[in-house]
């Protein structure tokens, strides 16, 4: 089914990001609870960005499929899902002290 709307776009592109943030905890931090993860990421504004940044790379898959499908209003609701996460990067990084 081919549903070219910028919600489902920013559906997908709010929720793939959580995955990635979860798939970076596997992979570089599994070695602590999550619940402690949870915690750094709240104390380490630092590597709060540096994990939703690599979290937010898997945005570019169904970016790039959408893309190529010609589905462009559902492509860019996943850029702009993909832009709030940056502007909350960028405000965690600046602005939390």
């Amino acid at each position: 089914m081919k549903r070219n709307v910028p919600l489902l776009g920013f559906v997908i592109g709010a929720i793939l990001p959580l995955i990635g943030i979860f798939i970076v905890y596997l992979i570089l931090f599994r070695g602590i609870a999550f619940p402690d993860f949870v915690k750094d990421m709240i104390h380490m504004p630092t590597q709060a960005t540096k994990v939703i940044s690599l979290g937010i790379l898997i945005n570019i898959l169904p970016f790039i499929f959408y893309t190529n499908k010609r589905l462009d209003l559902t492509a860019r609701g996943i850029f702009v899902a993909t832009m709030l996460y940056a502007v909350v990067m960028l405000l965690i990084k600046f602005a939390w002290n």
